[in-house]
């Protein structure tokens, strides 16, 4: 009877062990061989859509590349007219000068709200400098949201180039952040689309010039002006390679729900609860408000900050607890710009944080960070509070025509803060 129970306890905990979730091992980092085009698992839930002439929602969620009027606005154009029975919105999701980074945090307000049917991701150039463990947390946090949100939902990672990139792709392998997104899309089996070979392949062929100071020969594509930003023939390029790929995708895509690739994440840091929080009047002290609708820079930028709160006077403060490991600001950098002292659960940075740098002959949208790697566990208290001096204002210099007259104007002055949103990895506490 004594044997029974033993061998009842050894067989329930066989069980248990055989039926708990296994954790796969870290990815490790490697570099992966460069394909033009890699269906895998394909589109076929839009593709679906747009053969039966439905209304099918394209979103491109990316930096500067995407954001210009150039591959996406084309590669709309192409899907209209390659199936033209159905009703294709674009969502532009597409922000300059920002990565995956601040995508997974944005990605609800900037895509996901708009329930869209495909979801094309493009920051192999902006995540260029973050380490491959960097890239796959908000990259699977990116993935993770958009099939949370609608496990229908299509992906597709397009690998776009900057200059520097051909000395890997001459090789035939991906450079960095591109070799990382593929580790990342074989897991999932999300297909890729790498344009910046194609540019590559051109230039060795004698077909195209990176850029160029002087008029190119005739029948000769002129890429960019700085070796990132394509110009429209570099767009052309990036359009035509997106339409070979999806018709290939045609031919093998079936539909797939995507839900089932949830069970277990690509790497245990995944930022699938990266959010963001509109920021309330309870948490600010000191002379801020908020910028009226019919201010120039509401306006500009209301569409993806939502309301912007701007202060200007030294002390004033915005403080906020949380329970999670991350934090930061959805903020506006400008030539006005302050500086600000950062506080976490009573230590403040070493640093005073400008909020102005080299590029801030205007204003743009930007990231605040302010703590990562927190204990997730605990309520933790955050304080910005506004510096009585300025930043330095000659990282800018070299852009401006009369420096030495141009940086004493207004414009350079201030010690203006304007923050859209708080972004969090966790629970706002009250």
């Amino acid at each position: 009877m004594k044997s029974m129970s033993i061998n009842l306890i050894v067989l329930t905990l066989l069980t248990m062990f055989a039926l708990a979730p296994v954790q796969a091992d870290p990815p490790e980092f490697h570099t992966v061989k460069a394909e033009l085009i890699k269906p895998r698992q394909g589109l076929g839930n839009t593709l679906e859509k747009l053969k039966a002439g439905e209304e099918v929602r394209v979103a491109y969620l990316g930096g500067s590349i995407t954001a210009a009027n150039g591959w996406r606005v084309k590669t709309t154009k192409w899907l209209q007219s390659a199936f033209p029975k159905a009703k294709i919105h674009e969502i532009h999701a597409a922000i300059g000068g920002t990565g995956s980074d601040l995508g997974a945090f944005r990605l609800e307000h900037d895509v996901l709200q708009h329930q869209p049917d495909l979801v094309f991701v493009e920051f192999a150039v902006n995540d260029g400098g973050r380490q491959p463990e960097a890239i796959w947390e908000s990259m699977d946090g990116i993935v993770r949201q958009i099939w949370k949100s609608n496990p229908q939902t299509d992906i597709c990672f397009v690998y776009t180039f900057r200059v520097n990139y051909e000395n890997d792709l001459r090789k035939d392998e991906n450079p960095r952040a591109a070799s990382a997104m593929e580790l990342l899309a074989d897991y999932y089996a999300i297909p890729s689309i790498n344009v910046a070979l194609k540019i590559a392949v051109l230039e060795q062929q004698g077909k195209l010039k990176f850029t160029s100071e002087t008029p190119v020969a005739k029948g000769v594509i002129l890429f960019s002006k700085d070796g990132v930003h394509p110009l429209d023939e570099g767009h052309e390029v990036y359009t035509e390679v997106i339409a070979e790929a999806i018709k290939q995708m045609e031919k093998t895509s079936q539909p797939i729900d995507h839900s089932s690739k949830l069970k277990q994440p690509f790497v245990t840091g995944h930022w699938t609860d990266a959010k963001m929080i509109p920021l309330d009047a309870s948490m600010l002290s000191g002379n801020w408000k908020e910028l009226p609708a019919d201010n120039v820079l509401q306006k500009r930028f209301r569409g993806r900050m939502g309301q912007i709160w701007e202060a200007d006077t030294p002390g004033s403060k915005l403080t906020f607890r949380f329970r999670g490991s991350q934090a930061a600001l959805y903020d506006l950098l400008g030539p006005d710009g302050g500086q600000v002292q950062i506080t976490v659960d009573g230590k403040p940075h070493e640093k005073l944080t400008p909020r102005f740098d080299s590029y801030c002959t205007y204003h743009r949208i930007s990231t605040l960070r302010l703590a990562n790697g927190l204990d997730p566990q605990q309520i933790h208290t955050v304080t910005v509070e506004i510096d009585a001096e300025q930043p330095d204002r000659k990282p800018v210099a070299f852009r401006l025509k009369n420096p030495e007259e141009e940086l004493k104007s207004a414009k350079f002055q201030g010690t203006r803060i304007r923050v859209g949103k708080i972004m969090l990895r966790g629970e706002l506490v009250p």
